[in-house]
């Protein structure tokens, strides 16, 4: 389960960078961080989804 908070933080971290270089004007930038924090949000969404789907199958 540890792993899914930490992908999770890692998500907002890359969402947080990505909010900031859209306010400086780096448009660029804040898509490449938009799709990694998605990345790590779907990461992180299937893992805990996985993990769930094995606790209930014992």
């Amino acid at each position: 389960m540890r792993h899914v908070f930490i992908r999770g933080i890692a998500a907002l971290i890359w969402m947080a960078a990505a909010v900031i270089s859209g306010l400086s004007g780096s448009f660029e930038m804040m898509v490449l961080y938009v799709i990694l924090g998605g990345v790590f949000l779907y990461s992180a969404y299937a893992a805990g989804k996985k993990e769930k789907d094995n606790k209930g199958g014992r």
